[in-house]
């Protein structure tokens, strides 16, 4: 089994459920969620003209290469009615692979680690939530590290239960 670090967005609809929904769909198909972090409100970061999004980071163990993970997650968006019409826009769910162990993949498909996940907030939080020691494997630094150094100053706030969506602007 390996160990991923997925990131999990949604801002239309019912966030929370769709959320939810997703998780649900990762365990039906090979991948064990193990650790989830807490669901963050987070401010729109490359289109800001859009609702704000829930996002979440999940710890997952699988027998699944990262190409057939992201084939997994690709058709899990699909199936809960993901369009790619805008990019970085508004979306019913979008699922990312952060990390996989400390494989480094670039292909034109499939970028491991997420490219931009040291510039992101969204996925930085949530992810220093569950494993603040966990290393990148090319810069060389926890995730720990990488939240300190982030010029990213985008709102990301963590959601009470009971209260999700409440610290939506």
């Amino acid at each position: 089994m390996k160990t991923a670090y997925l990131s999990l967005g949604s801002n239309m609809g019912d966030r929370e459920q769709e959320i939810a929904a997703a998780l649900r769909a990762l365990e039906t198909r090979g991948v064990r969620v193990v650790k989830q972090s807490s669901i963050y409100s987070t401010e729109p970061v490359d289109v800001q003209a859009q609702a704000w999004f829930l996002n979440c980071v999940v710890e997952v163990e699988t027998e699944l290469t990262p190409k057939q993970l992201l084939k997994v997650l690709q058709q899990i968006e699909s199936e809960l009615g993901r369009q790619r019409t805008v990019r970085r826009g508004p979306r019913v769910i979008d699922l990312d692979i952060l990390l996989y162990g400390a494989n480094v993949i670039r292909t034109a498909e499939l970028k491991i680690p997420h490219p931009r996940m040291t510039r992101r907030r969204f996925m930085l939080v949530p992810l220093a939530e569950i494993a603040p020691t966990v290393r990148h494997p090319v810069e060389n630094k926890t995730v720990e590290e990488l939240l300190a150094e982030t010029g990213d100053r985008s709102v990301v706030n963590r959601c009470k239960a009971g209260a999700v969506g409440a610290s939506d602007r």
